[in-house]
């Protein structure tokens, strides 16, 4: 009985081939790279989560709404709660000792998994917030076999926020998005802030205003039409 080929798996199959991939001492490596062809071969893989932990955030609400519009535009989307993944302060003295946190190594290998990033940051006295701030540091610390940076370096990302504010958020955007240009993160000029977040949405999650809800989606759109043109 003859069994169908999809195209991704013969890509895969060519590039190995080609490269003696198998040959690679360690399984680690091995693992890595065919991640890497994997991506090549199929859509682009969006990760998406909020600087939130609370379980009825904006963000929270925010960022699935423009996830959906990744899904819609073909991407693959994987949603995470930071809330999931408890990590300690980041503290040097104890990723001495025990290296990184389960819970940040979960993080960096979703971070290295995925080629563009949608982050909602809610405000906090005018910046990111606490959590957002130490899964960031955290993920960026350097690993034994990995490059510098290696879970930000050259993805894409979209950030937006929501907030009870006349702003929507709009001053801990530019933070964010300071904090990941310098880590190599190419952060797309398209943003929202979302004013008066308290009364922005309908108990679904979705936003009462349409135009609104539809300018949110078009920023997952956005971020896959990008990630597909650098893949290319």
């Amino acid at each position: 009985m003859l069994q169908t080929v999809s195209p991704r798996q013969i890509f895969r199959i060519l590039i190995v081939s080609a490269l003696g991939i198998y040959s690679l001492p360690c399984p680690t490596r091995r693992w890595m790279f065919l991640q890497k062809v994997d991506d090549m071969a199929t859509n682009p893989r969006i990760l998406a989560f909020a600087g939130s932990t609370r379980t009825d955030s904006y963000n929270k609400k925010l960022v699935q709404i423009a996830a959906a519009g990744a899904r819609t535009a073909g991407a693959e989307v994987t949603y995470v709660d930071l809330r999931d993944l408890p990590m300690p302060l980041f503290d040097e003295d104890l990723e001495t000792s025990h290296g990184l946190p389960p819970a940040a190594r979960q993080f960096k290998d979703l971070l290295l998994a995925h080629q563009g990033l949608l982050i909602a940051s809610p405000e906090y006295n005018s910046s990111i917030a606490a959590v957002l701030k130490n899964a960031i540091d955290w993920a960026s610390r350097p690993t034994a076999g990995e490059p510098p940076l290696a879970g930000f370096t050259n993805k894409a990302a979209v950030i937006m926020s929501a907030s009870p504010g006349a702003l929507g958020g709009l001053r801990g955007l530019v933070h964010l998005r300071s904090i990941l240009g310098n880590i190599k993160v190419l952060v797309l000029p398209d943003q929202i802030a979302v004013p008066k977040a308290h009364e922005a949405f309908n108990p679904d999650g979705s936003l009462k205003d349409a135009k609104q809800q539809a300018s949110i989606e078009q920023l997952g759109q956005k971020l896959t039409e990008i990630l597909v043109k650098l893949n290319a």
